[in-house]
């Protein structure tokens, strides 16, 4: 829920003070953003969860390998269903700023590149993952964000390579609060 309306914040969809819906219970919450914001479309719908395929004891795991930014390389297992961005969280990874807006399609600290093969199998990229690729620095003709690609058994073995540079806002506003001391 919190992440919800932590995204909902980020997006502009909150007004100022949205901190202190985080205790309401759900409905509460909606009807609370509905009623200061009748013009938008919130949903109070509960989704459950769905069964992520590779779960719930199958020992099916997916070697990955990821390239940091310095050339390291990390070798990893994965259940599939899992996004990439979710194999480098849950890992603990050390890719510094990776997955800065925690997969909800605002940023591009996510991005991977593939080898042509690989990209070839992994099917057509939607427009808002395109619209966010478009701000990713050291974009090629493989680059995907890891957010939006999900493992598969086909996956195993699979290298892809982290960007040298990221634009990551948070690094910028570090770098200036330094500057200001």
């Amino acid at each position: 829920m919190a992440q919800c309306i932590s995204g909902l914040v980020r997006r502009g969809l909150c007004v100022p003070g949205a901190r202190l819906l985080r205790s309401f219970p759900v409905a509460e919450c909606t009807q609370a953003l509905v009623s200061r914001h009748p013009n938008r479309c919130f949903s109070g719908t509960q989704h459950r969860l769905q069964k992520v395929p590779g779960d719930g004891g199958t020992t099916d795991r997916i070697t990955l390998h990821f390239i940091n930014r310095d050339g390291e390389k990390f070798s990893v297992t994965a259940k599939e269903g899992e996004s990439l961005l979710d194999v480098v969280v849950h890992q603990n990874l050390d890719i510094d700023g990776f997955g800065a807006c925690e997969g909800t399609l605002a940023c591009s600290t996510c991005h991977l590149i593939f080898e042509e093969d690989a990209f070839q199998k992994l099917g057509a990229i939607p427009d808002e993952e395109l619209d966010m690729l478009d701000l990713a620095y050291g974009l090629t003709d493989t680059s995907r964000l890891g957010c939006q690609v999900q493992v598969k058994k086909w996956m195993d073995g699979l290298t892809v390579q982290v960007p040298v540079e990221v634009s990551d806002i948070r690094r910028e506003l570090e770098v200036e609060k330094q500057g200001k001391q």
